[in-house]
C-alpha cells in the first residue's frame, strides 16, 4: 500500500495543498533531547518545487522546531487525509530556519499570507516522499482555523511580541538556541 518517491509529484501536490493541517516532527542528534511533534495550519504551507516546501513560523508558546534545526536540520513532515479517501503523507528532509531580515526569507515572505506573530519561514530540502493507508486516521470535519494565535499575536502588538519571544523562544526546553533576531521584524 505505501508508495515512496524521490520527490513532490504534481498529485501528491495538490492532495498536501488541499490538507488544512500537517505535523512537524524534529529531534537533535544528541539523545539526551527531547523529540517534537508540533502541529501547524492556518495556510502557511507552501511548496515550492518538488524538493523544496516552507511555511511561515509563527511565535508560539516554545521554540523547539527551530531549535532542533539549528541544532541538526533533520525534519519529518506528515500530511493526514481527516476527510475524503484515506491517505498520509510524510516528506523528510532537511530543514533550515530563516529570520526576518535574512535574505532567504525576504526572498519567500511574499508567499505567505499576512498573519500577526510571524518569527521565521522554515524551509524543508526534501529527499523522500512517502505514503500509507491512513486508514487508522479518522474521518473529521473540518470547522475552520482558530483566530486564537493571530489575535493573541495582534492584541499584543510588535513590542509586546518581541517581549513575549524573548521570554518563550529564546531557547529550547533542552537549553538549545532558538529565535536569534527576538523582535516582529528585524532592524534594517
Amino acid at each position: 500500500m505505501g508508495k515512496s518517491f524521490d520527490r513532490i509529484n504534481e498529485r501528491l501536490s495538490e492532495w498536501i495543498e488541499a490538507q488544512k493541517m500537517f505535523f512537524v516532527a524534529t529531534a537533535p542528534a544528541n539523545p539526551d533531547t527531547h523529540i517534537n511533534v508540533s502541529p501547524r495550519g492556518l495556510d502557511a504551507f507552501r511548496i515550492l518545487g518538488e524538493n523544496r516546501v516552507a511555511w511561515l513560523d509563527l511565535t508560539g508558546s516554545g521554540v523547539e522546531t527551530i531549535a532542533h534545526l539549528k541544532a541538526d536540520g533533520r525534519i519529518t513532515l506528515m500530511f493526514c487525509a481527516f476527510e475524503g479517501s484515506a491517505r498520509i503523507v510524510r516528506l523528510y528532509g532537511h530543514g533550515t530556519v530563516h529570520e526576518p531580515g535574512d535574505a532567504l526569507y525576504d526572498e519567500l515572505r511574499p508567499r505567505s499570507p499576512d498573519i500577526p506573530g510571524e518569527r521565521a519561514i522554515i524551509m524543508v530540502e526534501v529527499v523522500r516522499v512517502s505514503t500509507s493507508c491512513g486508514f487508522g486516521v479518522p474521518l473529521m470535519d473540518y470547522v475552520g482555523a482558530r483566530d486564537d494565535l493571530p489575535d493573541f499575536a495582534g492584541n499584543l502588538g510588535e513590542e509586546g511580541m518581541a517581549a513575549y519571544r524573548e521570554k518563550s523562544n529564546a531557547e529550547s526546553i533542552d537549553g538549545l538556541p532558538g529565535i536569534s533576531r527576538l523582535s516582529a521584524k528585524a532592524e534594517n
